[in-house]
């Protein structure tokens, strides 16, 4: 299963709560009340949008690009995550532009 890195932004709201989103995902937009469970739903929202994109034959947006490796998280708990990505998604787009 292919992993794309995607910059997540977490801040904490005045109502006790977190926010993530992405500035290279547009659409990315998560709330929990701890950072843990805020990771978990951007990430599948992360997913989601990577897949819809892949799915529709339209090209990632800039600085989301398959990698390999994990990026530590910094200070202000911005930082870049693997999303894995759905292999039937992939092998449903290759058929897609085969057929092209």
């Amino acid at each position: 299963m292919p992993e794309y890195l995607v910059s997540i932004k977490i801040e904490k709201l005045e109502e006790g709560v977190y926010l993530a989103t992405s500035d290279n995902l547009q659409g990315l937009v998560a709330q929990g009340r701890k950072i843990a469970e805020t990771m978990e739903i951007a990430q599948d929202v992360a997913r989601k949008l990577i897949e819809s994109h892949i799915e529709y034959g339209d090209p990632l947006p800039e600085g989301i690009v398959p990698e390999e490796r994990i990026l530590e998280t910094s200070r202000d708990f911005a930082a870049r995550h693997p999303i894995s990505v759905s292999d039937s998604v992939l092998s449903a787009r290759a058929e897609e532009d085969e057929k092209l």
